[in-house]
């Protein structure tokens, strides 16, 4: 059973062609009964797509849903924030307008670099990877979001260029990423969509799950990273293993950014 999907996206994302509604529909097609809602804010000043999300009109499709979806399907409001610690002051203003249940850390730019472009992996791997910790560590110390979403995602275009990623090699850095989530009772995401690429990993991969348990970390959500109805759930069952078999024995629920652990 599949206790949520807490990464979903809808035509309300610049990537996304999807209905709200039919993302609720593939979600119950897919037995899901809890699941979240997480639009881009991407507020990088070199974004193509900087200023896309329309919060009032997402808020109004939302509201719609829950109506409609009444006592089937419980729908989460998040928001998936990209570069947060750099956008303070705006995030800030955006948690005060709407009651959001949960919001998503992503890193999707390092520098002036932005991870979707093939073109910042031209550099050596070492490089390009020292460069996403430094950062990812950067955002973590200031934190101000509920969940850190797939936290080496990196990897999942780095794969293309220089093969499989080896946690171990930047270890230090990343257990230093995950002593100061679990400090700061920021959750984890398993992400399943670089399961759905050449990859075929989760994101973060099973070791790194270890070592945030071994860290003291406690919550763990569960995303699909969905942008097509087709994807909602994909491979959350296969994450869901891994969280089992890293030593965990609950998820995090959340609701009005109050997080709660669900016994697996």
């Amino acid at each position: 059973m599949i206790p949520h999907d807490y990464h979903i996206h809808t035509n309300f994302s610049c990537d996304c062609q999807a209905s709200m509604s039919e993302m609720c529909r593939a979600a119950l097609t897919a037995n899901i009964s809890e699941i979240g809602f997480t639009e881009h804010l991407d507020l990088h000043p070199l974004d193509p797509d900087r200023d896309f999300f329309r919060s009032d009109e997402w808020w109004q499709e939302i509201t719609r849903c829950r109506e409609q979806y009444q006592g089937i399907l419980t729908i989460r409001a998040g928001i998936e924030l990209s570069e947060p610690h750099q956008h303070i002051n705006i995030i800030e203003k955006l948690y005060q307008s709407y009651p959001w249940d949960y919001s998503l850390g992503s890193l999707h730019w390092f520098g002036n670099e932005m991870i979707f472009d093939h073109a910042s992996f031209t550099r050596p791997e070492k490089d390009v990877y020292e460069d996403y910790f430094i950062e990812l560590q950067r955002m973590v110390d200031v934190g101000n979001f509920d969940i850190l979403a797939h936290m080496d995602m990196v990897k999942r275009y780095g794969y293309e260029h220089y093969g499989k990623f080896d946690p171990f090699k930047y270890d230090t850095m990343i257990q230093s990423v995950l002593k100061t989530v679990a400090d700061k009772n920021i959750a984890l995401e398993v992400n399943t969509a670089s399961l759905r690429r050449s990859i075929n990993e989760t994101s973060p991969s099973k070791q790194i799950l270890e070592w945030f348990h071994a860290q003291g970390g406690q919550g763990i959500t569960l995303g699909s990273d969905a942008h097509m109805p087709q994807d909602v759930g994909a491979g959350i069952e296969r994450a869901l293993a891994a969280v089992k078999a890293s030593g965990f024995n609950s998820v995090a629920s959340f609701s009005q950014r109050q997080q709660t652990a669900i016994p697996l």
